[in-house]
């Protein structure tokens, strides 16, 4: 876990944010408490996200499947608001290491813990295919190890993304190249029998450390799942029985996840994860880091009390990496971002509430009780039920994100420079960028009607001629992604600058690259920032000198 950086929020919906478990494409994952003192998993969406209604469609179909997921061996859907400028949901948060980080920091699992985790995941999937549901990116990513058992999570959240145009149109497809089944990679119906062949897969990778469909590139791997027959290593005995059953290219001839936990565990899995399932090494890890959650600070408190109000969220990442995503929510963080094309109008210029230069989240919260009572309890250690899964009451609330975006007037210093009106030098005459729009402004953005935070937008405007460069936009959203755009000069008048704006090509992937107008118009002491870009929800910014 990494510690939260200056620009990202303390808080979000009734959550107090503790640190961030992993970054990505896609969004953030924090890990975060309620005031009841539940531990939970935060995942923020990308703002980009938030400008493809296909997108926030699908995203909120899968929330509400996922809300139905709660059977044992799954990390529930606590909370969610798909509605919010910035989508989110919280689900309970598994206090382990991911089969993946386990695998890769220790070694392969001893055929003991094998048997128990692949029960474990066999019963939570026939769990969620009895509610009609396939989860379908079942891979060593998203199977956490907990003291209390395994657990299957990210139910429903990068599935938001499958089939929208905008993903369609860049190759993008959902699941995990080596984990997805035959009849997933060919676009055929995909049914629960998919999730069996990608949990023998995950057997095979728990018991000897590698891949069934090893490969140096996903169209290798995905050629080998669809045509070769998987590679077992050293694993022997049933469990090479069932590996290769699960493995079949033929879903109708894989086992049910039924049969699956019957075979390995015909008794149930409680009964062999309460004797100890997990080997002495990955015990010693989970122990240090329930101690580590138990230590952090939050004042989690205040926000029993406080059913709104402003809640800081930096305008911007103050310098520096965002290091690498904890390896256990990899999958959701690593998943693609998009921008998608919307309408748009100008943003907003009242003052937020909060500090100047800063970000705030109005929170505006209902709550129904909870507790015991109102849901269904899950077996815990004795060891860990106080630091891990908190108090069993979990609030469940509705909440939206409101965004303040622009500094107002007052907040503005009135010995700021001069204002970029036009000279005599700067007119359609000589067609050279005025001296007053010369030097580095910065200032918040938003597109889609100013709905959509964009985060920060820093512009170095520098002397030229018309025809070439004389300005970069870089961009510094929320999460910490970066886009760039190189402003080529076209024309100059009293009024404005007309500048031809394309995205720089070695930008991130999800960031726009086509060619597109930006205007920039001298208001007040200030420079707006307009952008005729509809791939990018044409966006806004009201920016001010550096």
């Amino acid at each position: 876990m990494h510690p939260l950086d200056p620009g990202e929020p303390t808080a979000v919906g009734p959550y107090r944010l503790l640190g961030r478990l992993g970054s990505g494409g896609m969004g953030r994952v924090y890990l975060g408490r309620s005031s009841g003192g539940r531990t939970v998993a935060v995942k923020v969406v990308h703002p980009h996200f938030a400008l493809d209604e296909e997108f926030r469609a699908r995203f909120r179909r899968e929330v509400d499947a996922a809300r139905r997921v709660g059977g044992d061996w799954t990390a529930p859907v606590l909370d969610a608001d798909p509605e919010a400028p910035v989508p989110w949901v919280a689900t309970g948060y598994a206090a382990g290491p991911s089969l993946a980080e386990a695998v890769r920091d220790l070694s392969p699992l001893p055929a003991h813990s094998v048997r128990v985790l692949v029960a474990g995941l066999a019963e939570a999937l026939t769990h969620v295919h009895g509610l009609g549901l396939v989860h379908r990116d079942v891979k060593p990513s998203n199977v956490m190890l907990t003291m209390d058992g395994p657990r299957l999570i990210d139910f429903g959240i990068a599935r938001a993304t499958d089939g929208t145009a905008s993903l369609t149109s860049t190759g993008v497809s959902v699941g995990s190249p080596g984990y997805m089944s035959p009849e997933q990679i060919l676009g055929r119906g995909v049914a629960g029998a998919a999730d069996v062949f990608s949990l023998g897969a995950v057997l095979v990778y728990a018991a000897t450390g590698a891949s069934p469909f090893p490969g140096d590139s996903s169209a290798s791997l995905l050629y080998k799942v669809v045509h070769e027959e998987p590679e077992l290593g050293a694993l022997d005995g049933d469990l090479r029985d069932l590996a290769r059953e699960c493995l079949t290219k033929d879903p109708d001839a894989r086992p049910t996840p039924r049969e699956i936990a019957r075979r390995l565990a015909p008794s149930g899995v409680g009964g062999l994860v309460a004797a100890g399932w997990l080997p002495g090494p990955l015990v010693e890890r989970v122990s240090r880091s329930a101690v580590r959650i138990l230590d952090l600070e939050t004042d989690a408190a205040g926000l029993a009390e406080q059913p709104s109000g402003p809640v800081p969220f930096g305008s911007s990442v103050v310098g520096g990496s965002f290091g690498p995503p904890d390896a256990s929510y990899a999958s959701y963080a690593s998943a693609p971002a998009v921008y998608v094309p919307t309408q748009t109008s100008p943003p907003s210029s009242a003052p937020p509430s909060g500090p100047p230069g800063r970000m705030s989240v109005s929170v505006a919260a209902t709550s129904t009780p909870g507790g015991a009572d109102g849901q269904r309890g899950r077996k815990v250690s004795c060891t860990l039920v106080l630091g891990i899964a908190g108090a069993l009451a979990a609030a469940t609330i509705g909440s939206a994100f409101v965004f303040g975006l622009l500094p107002g007037e007052n907040d503005r210093s009135s010995d700021t420079a001069r204002p970029p009106q036009a000279t005599a030098s700067g007119q359609q005459g000589d067609g050279k960028v005025p001296d007053s729009y010369l030097g580095t402004w910065e200032g918040q953005a938003t597109a889609a009607n100013g709905a959509v935070p964009m985060g920060t937008f820093s512009l170095k405007v520098e002397q030229a001629k018309v025809g070439e460069r004389f300005a970069v936009m870089t961009q510094t959203d929320q999460l910490g992604g970066v886009c760039a755009v190189d402003l080529v000069l076209k024309s100059v008048s009293g009024k404005e600058i007309v500048a031809r704006g394309k995205g720089q090509a070695e930008s991130a992937a999800q960031c726009t690259k086509n060619t597109h107008t930006v205007r920039l118009r001298p208001k007040g002491d200030d420079l707006l920032y307009l952008s005729e870009n509809a791939e990018s929800g044409n966006p806004e910014a009201r920016l001010s000198r550096a």
